[in-house]
């Protein structure tokens, strides 16, 4: 029993010391230079990707002075969606890698300022827990007082991780 747990105990420290030795590699990846932060962080085969905005449904018009339309939180939610899914692609993952979402919602002024969570899970189901894609990452949902841009109600960030 004792010489069992010494060898135990042997191998967890030689398996500790091979780990504490490994170094993970960081590659980060740049939209352009001038950009002040990074779309994604690879560390070793986990992707981090920064939060993504809603691309306009209705680009601005300077010479009609019409401002650019970001839509809902439905269709931002979605057009945030498709923007991570490309992001996934370029890299060689897909929806199906994700393991962790952290979604940050904005009051919709057309709802009163009221949250629309029911906008989210309608995008959101389009792309996780369906019959072609099943995977269900871990997620959390939180509404914040603003987002960076006036015009965001959503913010999508998420980890993925390349399967061996």
């Amino acid at each position: 029993m004792r010489r069992s747990m010494a060898v135990g105990v042997a191998t967890l420290a030689l398996l500790g010391a091979q780990l504490a030795g490994a170094q993970v590699v960081v590659k980060h990846l740049q939209p352009n230079e001038k950009s002040p932060i990074a779309n994604g962080v690879w560390a070793g085969d986990t992707l981090y990707l920064s939060g993504q905005l809603a691309n306009p449904v209705t680009p601005a018009d300077p010479a009609k002075g019409t401002e650019a339309v970001y839509g809902d939180t439905k269709t931002q939610a979605a057009s945030a969606l498709a923007k991570i899914q490309a992001l996934l692609k370029e890299q060689g993952l897909d929806m199906k890698d994700v393991v962790k979402m952290t979604v940050f919602l904005a009051g919709d002024p057309a709802k009163g300022g009221k949250l629309d969570f029911a906008g989210l899970q309608a995008s959101y189901t389009q792309y996780f827990g369906t019959a072609d894609q099943p995977n269900k990452p871990a997620r959390s949902a939180m509404q914040v007082a603003a987002l960076a841009a006036p015009w965001a109600l959503v913010e999508i960030e998420v980890i993925a991780i390349r399967s061996k």
